[in-house]
């Protein structure tokens, strides 16, 4: 007597059959929607490298996080665009920039019905675009720039953030802001670290999104991560953990599984995966162009980010999908 050959597809045969065997699932409650909010405009107005997203004003910000709110989408992370810059990106840590302007309005309006994150970090508020304090020959001052996180991370929880998520990628700067933290009576306010935040070709939308042009031509990559590095990303994590890093991400999503995995293998924390504008609008252009079904690759992307192990997906489909999801 011969063995019963194996048959794999006895188990996908009808959807309900296939849902009910799912390794991986997906919700609402996964993700986290980045949003945008610009001093000094009367409307919302449409991001063309970013369809579907926008720069709020703080009534329409305030709409739009109601409305994610109840279609079951837990956090959003703020980004400010403010009408003036300077070189230290003073409007980051003002008590009434725009972003901490938009943390009470969002805060008075939402309480603890939503988690309320916002990105730390100076590149939306300098006129040079770089994340920190710029020296003479155009380097960042690593340390330097550490002092000011540590404001605008007192005045983001002095506005109501829930969770600060630095992005700057600073050595120490998580030790720096959860130290001002909790000198300053904010020890329940969380950090979600950018840990592993690369030097990544993808954040062009992203740019467009917050005014952002880094001077001279320049780019990031002194103080993001290099592409190629698969064990550095690993130490970056180690050290935010050792810091004090409540959570920690992997920026790019899609491109970076294999350090999303590691990192999943590595830390016990919640770990955050961005699925980044440019791979947002990779899909949406090419929808667009009826290349591919965008909904479809979409929900494939989220779904491999919870399979690499990702807890909570930052992604600008976060409304769409939802709302799809809960249909």
């Amino acid at each position: 007597m011969g063995f019963p050959q194996t048959r794999m597809r006895r188990l996908r045969r009808s959807p309900v059959l296939r849902d009910m065997l799912a390794e991986t699932s997906l919700s609402a409650k996964d993700f986290v929607a980045p949003l945008f909010v610009r001093e000094g405009i009367g409307a919302p107005n449409p991001i063309a490298s970013l369809p579907g997203a926008f720069q709020h004003t703080v009534g329409s910000l305030v709409e739009e996080a109601r409305r994610l709110c109840n279609l079951g989408v837990p956090a959003i992370i703020l980004f400010g665009v403010p009408a003036t810059k300077d070189a230290t990106g003073s409007q980051a840590w003002a008590a009434e920039g725009v972003a901490q302007v938009a943390l009470r309005a969002l805060r008075d309006e939402l309480g603890d019905d939503m988690v309320l994150m916002a990105d730390l970090c100076l590149d939306e508020y300098t006129d040079h675009g770089h994340c920190g304090v710029v020296r003479p020959d155009g380097s960042v001052d690593n340390d330097s720039t550490l002092e000011l996180y540590g404001r605008v991370a007192l005045a983001q929880a002095e506005a109501g953030a829930h969770v600060v998520a630095p992005s700057g990628m600073m050595d120490g700067q998580v030790a720096a802001i959860r130290s001002a933290l909790d000198g300053a009576g904010h020890a329940e306010v969380a950090v979600l670290a950018y840990a592993a935040k690369f030097a990544s070709a993808l954040y062009g939308p992203f740019r467009d999104a917050v005014d952002v042009t880094i001077a001279g031509g320049g780019d990031r990559r002194a103080y993001q991560q290099d592409p190629r590095n698969k064990r550095e990303a690993l130490r970056e994590v180690a050290l935010d953990v050792a810091e004090g890093a409540d959570m920690v991400m992997v920026k790019p999503a899609v491109t970076y599984l294999d350090i999303l995995a590691a990192v999943r293998q590595a830390v016990d924390l919640p770990l955050a995966a961005y699925h980044v504008s440019g791979e947002y609008a990779m899909i949406k252009a090419a929808a667009a162009n009826g290349w591919l079904d965008g909904t479809a690759v979409a929900l494939e992307q989220l779904v491999a980010l919870k399979r690499a192990g990702a807890d909570l997906v930052l992604t600008y489909f976060a409304g769409e999908v939802a709302e799809l999801l809960g249909a």
